[in-house]
């Protein structure tokens, strides 16, 4: 998603980097022509990490580069040479940034910490060369394997700021401006709606402590049915400790305060039942304007003994001193913030399971695929005979045979298996 210049949300395709062929060579002398199998391995296809990069604030790169392909790993060479690996990928992502599957949406990483590597595709292992099938009875073989095949996959990046604090609030109620004055951050500041359209951060220090603080752009009424900017931020608060409310407590926008502060919160429920509990303190900002002071009594009187208030007039500066103290005193009681884990370990590898599914075709042909086809098929030469032995004897030990009969096949049927097709023959 992009507003302006900024952009939290991308899709882009990675690819690990497929493994280098096997070779199948022979040593060749002058008036000797063959002297035995020399061929090398394939090299190995490079791994796809994301790093994690403090000086990136946000995914705006990724809008002109959607596709990032490892390099493959080289051929095996004569003389038992391993072929080159491939060189590795590592694609800088900002922090706070966590990588999904497209398909089954499943947690991959959180990319937390600066400099992080995260392993998310692994290269394919390259194929072995023809010096290594040689046996006691197989002194020449004429076939070398292939290197495995890494499909390409799509990941959702979603960047979710990292802070202590998140300044909520509706629009032009001086979140930016209260950035400004405690933390070395330069929003873009104006009196008008919606001047802020990005997450601006900030570090505030106050003598050996600090905290990162976040202004959210203002949220509106609808903001967790997406209204306004809504779920394209709301998303970025949810990684905050604690939540700083600013309320203009001068209603000089014609719009009172206490309702302001019940719809705030009311969207923070309904998008996110973490959100709605996160400890929050509240700042009634502008109390320099003619009518905040009989508003902020009553501000006071119906919600003073649920929440610390802090009357302030960010414009000036008055106030932020109690204000940053108060903040420090709730952040002393809470635990920091913590990566989002995955379920579970994933990354992506090349095909490697060996099961098979088999299924009749409009044509009547017995169609098998699975993991097993696709590692017959690296491993198969179709016009060597050493190597079609071995196609048939994997068949029968993995009971691809005998599922065929079961199915019905019989001796004259055809059958397909990835681009070999033969007569069934029992």
């Amino acid at each position: 998603m992009a507003i302006g210049e900024f952009t939290d949300k991308v899709r882009i395709t990675i690819k690990a980097g497929d493994g280098g062929d096997g070779m199948n060579s022979f040593k060749a002398f002058k008036g000797k022509p063959a002297c035995g199998p020399d061929g090398g391995d394939g090299g190995r296809g490079g791994d796809v990490y994301f790093v994690g990069d403090k000086d990136m604030t946000d995914l705006f790169s990724f809008r002109f580069t959607s596709k990032y392909f490892a390099t493959n790993g080289e051929m095996g060479g004569s003389n038992k040479c391993f072929g080159k690996s491939g060189a590795n990928l590592y694609i800088k992502v900002p922090l706070g940034t966590l990588v999904r599957d497209e398909e089954t949406g499943r947690l991959i990483c959180d990319v937390f910490e600066d400099g992080q590597q995260v392993l998310v595709a692994r290269g394919g292992n390259g194929g072995k060369g023809n010096v290594r099938f040689t046996t006691a009875r197989r002194h020449a073989p004429n076939f070398a394997q292939k290197g495995e095949k890494v499909k390409p996959h799509t990941v959702i990046l979603e960047m979710k700021v990292i802070a202590d604090v998140g300044f909520v609030g509706f629009p032009n109620v001086g979140k930016s401006t209260l950035l400004s004055k405690i933390s070395a951050a330069r929003p873009k500041i104006a009196n008008y709606h919606f001047t802020t359209l990005s997450p601006n951060l900030g570090v505030v220090r106050y003598y050996e402590k600090s905290f990162v603080a976040a202004d959210i752009p203002g949220l509106i009424e609808g903001a967790a049915q997406g209204a306004g900017l809504g779920h394209d931020f709301l998303r970025h608060i949810e990684r905050t400790r604690m939540l700083c409310h600013l309320v203009d407590i001068s209603g000089c926008e014609e719009r009172d305060p206490i309702e302001d502060f019940q719809k705030i919160n009311a969207e923070l429920k309904e998008y996110s039942e973490v959100l709605a509990k996160l400890p929050q303190i509240v700042v009634c900002n502008k109390c320099d304007v003619f009518g905040a002071e009989e508003n902020l009594k009553k501000f006071k009187k119906k919600y003073g003994r649920k929440y610390k208030i802090f009357p302030m007039t960010a414009i000036t500066g008055e106030g932020t001193r109690e204000l940053i103290e108060g903040i420090f005193e709730v952040l002393d009681t809470l635990p920091p913030v913590e990566p989002i884990l995955p379920e579970e370990e994933f990354t992506y590898t090349a095909n490697d399971n060996l099961d098979f599914e088999i299924y009749r075709d409009e044509d009547g042909v017995f169609v098998v695929v699975g993991g097993l086809v696709d590692m017959l098929c690296r491993n198969v030469v179709l016009n060597n005979p050493d190597s079609m032995q071995y196609f048939q004897k994997v068949l029968r030990l993995r009971g691809v045979i005998k599922e065929l009969s079961k199915m019905g096949c019989k001796e004259g049927d055809t059958v397909s298996i990835g681009e070999v097709e033969f007569d069934f023959v029992l």
